[in-house]
């Protein structure tokens, strides 16, 4: 290790990749500082799929109540208060900032309550100090995209929906990933009247067409208003918030969500001072090896804009801090089926290619789908349909996407994930004794 610098590691940000990698740096003996001017635990434990998924089961609980009277329960018309979720909300997160801290400080990195800007590429100015290291990592993460026609600035975004005093009446969503159609689900979940206004013809691009297809209808069903094909022109705001659409018509609301992807967070880096290189979308650009334009800086995680995705930061911190200080030699993170999820109503699971990419690929293949009623909605006569989509590469026999739509979808694909991972046939899919009754037998008894 280098005794010429204040530290021999130093991480900006401390999400969950920045945490991983400077934990696991410090375990290889290397003396590593971090900087966080926000929260501990950055986008994800704060204001993304933590916080996000604990508001997604309270918004389940809604159709809960509803089905439990066709198993023979009965009870008042119950309650909901926004603010006693927010302030559930806000006290797990203070716990989890805790463990986060604990786990810094037993691994002996020492940490900076501050925000961390270059002056050179060895040279670092975190709040009132001036600090030096041998090598750099940058995990600062993403943000949400703001919206920039006339009256926009009267939007929220995904990080204000978590500090919101009251839960709106009626919000208008706009936008088509997964976060649109997750605060879809919480907000009418939980009450609110809910319009989406996505401007292509069906949202969640780059899943599996009938995925996005059967959510949308089951979307439909459950009553929240779908706009396709349409844009917010302007936002005018008296007492409420009047959307003004691309078709002329309007719609009157308390709360407009902005919801049109995320941006690299680079603002406070003072990136120029390095002449630090960068994508035309503004992700820091790095190699293999998860290295700058700088020898000795590295970036991982969402700022790279390479997966955007919690464990794939961890994974990349981890893998970067084993091989530059515990001279662990091992092939870098794998991007190839990763299994993911939205939680909606109902929630999604995937795993592998679509059904669009396996042919964009010249694959040949088989698809095997399955669409029924999951067990529980044949008392509850809730009307909800699970789909299922199985690909298969018809020359290897290999199963290469899994697609659900379906109550508890996410936690079936954990598991088939290690299949595909693994090269699982569609032969051994048929060979494996499902597990009766539920609906993940499903994938091991299509035919």
């Amino acid at each position: 290790m280098s005794h010429n610098f204040d530290y021999d590691y130093f991480v900006i940000g401390a999400g969950s990749g920045g945490v991983r990698s400077a934990r696991m740096a410090a375990s290889h003996g290397a003396k590593v500082g971090i900087a966080e001017g926000r929260f501990l635990g950055g986008t994800c434990v704060n204001i993304g799929c933590v916080p996000k998924k604990l508001m997604a089961y309270a918004a389940d609980y809604h159709s809960h109540f509803e089905d439990s009277v066709g198993f023979g329960w009965s009870a008042e018309k119950p309650t909901f208060d926004w603010k006693t979720l927010i302030s559930n909300k806000d006290t797990e997160i203070e716990r989890l900032n805790g463990i986060y801290k604990s786990l810094l400080e037993n691994a002996g990195v020492t940490l900076h309550s501050d925000y961390a800007s270059f002056i050179d590429t060895n040279t670092l100015k975190v709040g009132d100090e001036t600090v030096t290291a041998e090598k750099i990592l940058i995990a600062t993460g993403g943000q949400p995209r703001r919206a920039d026609f006339k009256g926009a600035e009267h939007m929220i975004v995904s990080d204000d929906a978590f500090y919101l005093s009251d839960l709106p009446k009626h919000v208008v969503i706009y936008g088509g990933g997964y976060i649109a159609v997750e605060f879809a689900h919480i907000f009418h979940g939980l009450g609110s009247k809910v319009t989406l206004v996505y401007r292509g013809d069906l949202f969640l691009r780059g899943f599996d067409d009938d995925i996005r297809a059967h959510l949308r209808d089951e979307m439909n069903k459950q009553g929240i208003n779908l706009l396709f094909n349409t844009t917010i022109e302007s936002i005018d705001k008296s007492d409420d918030l009047t959307v003004i659409l691309s078709d002329g018509s309007t719609i009157q609301c308390d709360e407009a969500m902005a919801a049109i992807g995320r941006v690299a967070k680079t603002d406070n880096l003072n990136i120029s001072a390095i002449d630090l290189h960068l994508a035309k979308n503004g992700t820091i650009v790095t190699n293999q090896t998860y290295q700058t334009s700088h020898d000795n800086i590295y970036a991982v995680g969402d700022v790279t804009g390479r997966v955007e995705l919690t464990p794939v930061a961890i994974k990349e911190g981890h893998w970067l801090a084993d091989t530059l200080f515990g001279g662990i030699d091992r092939p870098t993170p794998s991007y190839d089926d990763i299994p993911t999820a939205v939680f909606s109503r109902p929630n999604i699971g995937t795993v592998g290619l679509t059904e669009a990419q396996a042919i964009d690929k010249g694959i040949k293949i088989k698809t095997y789908t399955s669409n029924f009623k999951p067990m529980v909605h044949t008392l509850s006569n809730r009307d909800e349909r699970t789909f299922m989509k199985m690909i298969v590469d018809t020359q290897t026999d290999k199963v290469i996407g899994i697609h659900i739509v379906g109550l508890d979808s996410p936690e079936m694909l954990q598991g088939f994930g290690v299949a595909i991972k693994a090269g699982a046939t569609k032969a051994q899919f048929d060979e494996a004794i499902g597990i009766h009754p539920t609906s993940a037998e499903e994938l091991v008894t299509m035919r």
